[in-house]
């Protein structure tokens, strides 16, 4: 059947990329159910992964992969911090800290013509 070509797309992507990742969350889930939010490991584990994000989202600030190479270094560094500020404000929420760093990028970029 022609055009139905995207199809295979998304399956591969979904058997790929999201069940792999969803098994190991709600294994994850289900093994941190009866463990103390203060213990120790668990302080360690949200240390380690804090430490990984800041890492990747550090990379892509100051070595942009395709496109956002073009946006100046000014306009990503003010997108990151308008970001973080946002995180704080609305109680630690990454959700807002992303979007809010993402306007602040496509409205810099957009005055740059990137």
């Amino acid at each position: 059947m022609p055009g139905a070509d995207w199809i295979w797309a998304y399956a591969v992507l979904v058997l790929v990329g999201f069940l792999p990742n969803e098994i190991w969350r709600m294994l994850g889930i289900i093994v941190a159910r009866g463990l103390d939010e203060d213990a120790e490991i668990i302080i360690w584990v949200r240390a380690i992964a804090t430490a990984v994000l800041a890492g990747v989202i550090a990379k892509i600030v100051f070595f942009p992969p395709g496109v956002l190479a073009s946006v100046p270094l000014p306009i990503r560094l003010a997108a990151f911090g308008i970001g973080f500020v946002s995180y704080l404000v609305i109680k630690r929420s990454v959700l807002a800290g992303v979007v809010a760093g993402e306007i602040a990028l496509m409205i810099g970029a957009s005055f740059f013509g990137a």
